[in-house]
């Protein structure tokens, strides 16, 4: 999704959203976190509440899995990304391409010139943390606007509010950049009688 532009420091500094935002897409090629996840509505009143796991290796490949009582698995290996909704015992498969820049996974997970593809800007520091906003230039993207927290460099905190006003928010715990992750962390084929949905047109 982004190409490498530039050599960039190795440790941004702390109060610097834009220089921690530019070192966690060029640096971090390996990523995994334990994450909370809050769904918040236009009067930003909670209407859903998840956790679980994501690991990401750059470029293209993520998984998130989402804890049960609202248990899904979502895995791209590059080319597909996979839905599994556990409870509904349904797989859907989508062409990654069709899903860039529109999820925090695919955001995550993309590598390159930032500029090409979002107007990025300072927020500046709210209380630990550097926020940074991005907003996209593809208008068919699936979000307005996505905000960025870092703590000391570290990614934290991603708000990405949708057309309709609605914001998801995922607070990362437990982190850890450019840990070794194998591709077939990646690899999903569909459990055994769950309806399959491909949508690739493979």
């Amino acid at each position: 999704m982004f190409g490498l532009t530039a050599l960039l420091a190795n440790a941004a500094t702390a109060g610097d959203g834009t220089d921690s935002l530019k070192r966690f897409f060029y640096k971090v090629d390996t990523f995994s976190a334990n994450f909370d996840q809050v769904v918040l509505d236009e009067g930003l009143n909670r209407i859903e509440e998840s956790s679980g796991r994501m690991l990401i290796k750059r470029p293209g490949r993520f998984r998130w899995d989402y804890d049960p009582p609202l248990e899904q698995i979502i895995v791209s290996d590059g080319n597909k990304v996979w839905i599994h909704d556990v409870e509904l015992e349904q797989v859907t498969a989508r062409p990654l391409a069709d899903t860039l820049g529109g999820t925090p996974a695919s955001v995550l997970a993309g590598k390159g010139n930032l500029s090409e593809h979002y107007s990025v800007r300072e927020l500046g520091d709210f209380g630990r943390l550097s926020w940074v906003a991005m907003v996209p230039k593809n208008e068919n993207s699936g979000f307005s606007e996505l905000r960025i927290g870092f703590e000391h460099g570290r990614l934290r905190v991603m708000e990405l509010v949708d057309g309709l006003g609605q914001t998801t928010r995922i607070t990362f715990r437990d982190t850890e950049e450019n840990p070794p992750i194998t591709d077939a962390k990646f690899a999903f084929v569909p459990p055994m009688g769950v309806d399959v949905i491909d949508q690739t047109h493979n």
